[in-house]
């Protein structure tokens, strides 16, 4: 995984060494066919925000709850007991103006001919029967299919038997064939094998290291597009020019990153923009935008600076309840830091109600993870013996889910 920017983005910050995996194609799931190879079970992916109970959309707040036709009491019904009699007199016509619209009904709506689809358009490129089996979790069949490719110097194919050697997907692992292989497909122009190839040269564990040739790869990559690569060769301009200078010459590829969705890149962003002098105010004034992305990636050192920020005013208006819930959000992540401070916002009613309880839950956990804080301590000292005992017993449960 990308290491993470530092929060305050030091000048004498030393080069992060990555290792981020190359993204490929979901897996889709297919039913299994008899006499023929099975592709392997995708894992679950984690839960939503929304599963979570917490809403991506404000900030990881609580969900309010709204008032709906159906939380009432339920409605007497003409002509029945408790209902007024009906009165064919009194009877209005729907949608003659007297009546407000109920809207269809969804059984009206039944059999209901639907509008047509809009026209798919013809896919015009050549169809990878290995990259197919590959996505549909067959991977001795990709491996057969891009192995005798691989070897005739097709990049692409190249790439795909690289990565099936590295993650060992339906065959043994072998890094160090993995690494053959990725290094064939960047000389032969694949940008996603160029940055796999650039780490495993900085890394020299499988290949002989060589960081003037890795750095090399590296910005061929980013050039070409690569999301991952243009962060790390943005990591590796800051690393070799510490200071507003190489802040400023690894932004453009910080951007680029950003915009393909690279959480890392997008924090970066956040704190360049914010922190160093000279930058365009029309830039300055999407910090909290990028900081904002990276969070709802899920990366944790985001939702902890997104909370400070919207609780102190950085960048933006304060907003002290979506504060409070990007850092429960954070905190329940499992970022002690964040576990620290949503302590002293349960304390201090800072965005939410006073619970003395849940303070001393998230101070014992953060207290458990090495980090003192003599004021919490106080405060966690001066309860009584039943609150201790609760916060402790909900300490525990969080530790054991």
């Amino acid at each position: 995984m990308l290491n993470r920017l530092s929060s305050k983005l030091s000048w004498g910050v030393a080069l992060l060494a990555v290792a981020a995996a190359v993204a490929m194609p979901a897996r889709a799931q297919q039913q299994p066919v008899p006499g023929q190879e099975q592709p392997v079970p995708a894992q679950e992916e984690p839960a939503s925000a929304q599963e979570q109970g917490v809403n991506a959309d404000d900030g990881g707040a609580a969900k309010r709850g709204r008032i709906t036709p159906f939380n009432g009491a339920a409605m007497p019904e003409e002509g029945k007991p408790g209902g007024k009699p009906a009165d064919p007199a009194d009877k209005k016509k729907a949608g003659d103006g007297t009546v407000p619209s109920q809207g269809v009904n969804v059984f009206d709506r039944m059999g209901a001919e639907l509008p047509a689809l809009p026209a798919e358009k013809p896919f015009a490129g050549k169809v990878d029967d290995a990259y197919g089996a590959f996505q549909r979790g067959y991977y001795l069949t990709a491996m057969d299919l891009a192995l005798p490719r691989a070897q005739l110097g097709d990049p692409a194919a190249q790439t795909l038997v690289a990565e099936i050697l590295q993650q060992g997907l339906g065959v043994v692992r072998n890094a160090k064939q993995a690494a053959f292989w990725y290094g064939q497909a960047a000389e032969n122009g694949d940008p996603a094998a160029m940055f796999k190839y650039a780490l495993i040269l900085m890394e020299g564990r499988y290949v002989k290291r060589d960081r003037k040739k890795s750095e090399e790869l590296m910005k061929k990559a980013a050039d070409l597009g690569n999301a991952s690569a243009q962060f790390n060769y943005g990591q590796t301009l800051v690393a070799d020019s510490p200071g507003p200078k190489g802040l400023k010459a690894a932004m453009p590829y910080y951007e680029k990153s950003a915009a393909q969705g690279i959480a890392d890149a997008q924090y970066a962003l956040s704190q360049i923009y914010l922190n160093v002098d000279g930058i365009d105010e029309a830039k300055r004034a999407r910090a909290r935008e990028w900081l904002l992305r990276a969070a709802h990636a899920g990366y944790d050192t985001a939702q902890l600076d997104i909370a400070i920020w919207m609780i102190e005013g950085i960048a933006g208006d304060r907003n002290l309840e979506d504060g409070f819930g990007w850092m429960r959000r954070a905190a329940e992540g499992g970022n002690v830091v964040a576990q620290n401070r949503l302590s002293h916002l349960y304390v201090n009613a800072i965005g939410t109600r006073p619970n003395p309880v849940e303070a001393a839950k998230w101070y014992v956990l953060s207290r458990r993870a090495g980090l003192k804080d003599d004021a919490l301590e106080d405060f966690y000292l001066g309860l009584n013996e039943q609150q201790q005992k609760a916060a402790l017993s909900a300490a525990n449960k969080f530790r054991s889910t």
